[in-house]
């Protein structure tokens, strides 16, 4: 779990806010067994394609500049090959659904340069695809739309992001996941129910006490901070 403290995985489902601008920060995740190659629009079959999310873990509890790991996995749990496997993520609530930022908000603070600012840090070379040393996948027209590629019957992907909090506070990361990038296939866990899901996440103004090893990595020192110190 790359030393994580705590997960929590949240049942409930969120609606996923359409239509975001394309913007400064994209990010890309690539298929697990499913080819690894964007889809074309032309190509993909309209209709519901069923999925399991296997696997969805982000830590509830994090300080700032504190480095965690958000996993998603994904099943093809139907008897097609879903066109194109797609992520959609956004911060919850207005400022993060107006910025095109997948991990930000956007500052409604007035003659700003650059509004959209991160609540998470992306670390260079991610995503990735669980087990791989390269980065994963390709991005869309879209900076909060990731797309896996096409993924076949019975097979799973796995993409991990490694994020550092920047701004203390209480949020909502709200995630989706879909089947194709022209907007008539649709993912679905049950007949009816769009695939995605929400973590709620709250960042600690306090930051982690860390120290430098002999190598020279900064890393966190474990087992203090709930000392009562």
């Amino acid at each position: 779990m790359g030393g994580l403290r705590r997960y929590r995985l949240l049942s409930h489902r969120h609606a996923f806010a359409a239509g975001v601008a394309a913007g400064a920060l994209s990010v890309s995740i690539a298929a697990c067994g499913g080819g690894g190659e964007p889809s074309a629009d032309s190509n993909e079959a309209p209709g519901k394609y069923p999925v399991k999310i296997v696997r969805a873990e982000f830590p509830t509890d994090q300080r700032l500049g504190e480095t965690t790991l958000l996993r998603l996995a994904v099943r093809n749990s139907g008897r097609r090959t879903v066109p194109a496997l797609t992520v959609g993520i956004t911060v919850g609530g207005e400022d993060g659904r107006n910025s095109s930022l997948p991990f930000g908000y956007r500052d409604p603070s007035p003659g700003l340069a650059q509004p959209d600012r991160p609540v998470w840090a992306l670390a260079a070379g991610y995503p990735k695809v669980n087990g791989s040393s390269e980065t994963a996948g390709a991005g869309t027209s879209s900076s909060k739309t990731f797309d896996f590629g096409p993924l076949k019957r019975g097979a799973m992907t796995e993409a991990v992001w490694k994020l550092s909090a920047v701004k203390a506070g209480s949020y909502e990361l709200l995630y989706e996941v879909g089947a194709g990038l022209g907007g008539t296939a649709k993912a679905e866990t049950t007949p009816g129910t769009q695939a995605g899901g929400s973590f709620s996440v709250k960042v600690s103004d306090e930051p982690p006490e860390t120290e430098v090893t002999d190598s020279g990595e900064v890393v966190e020192i474990k087992g203090k901070k709930d000392s009562g110190k």
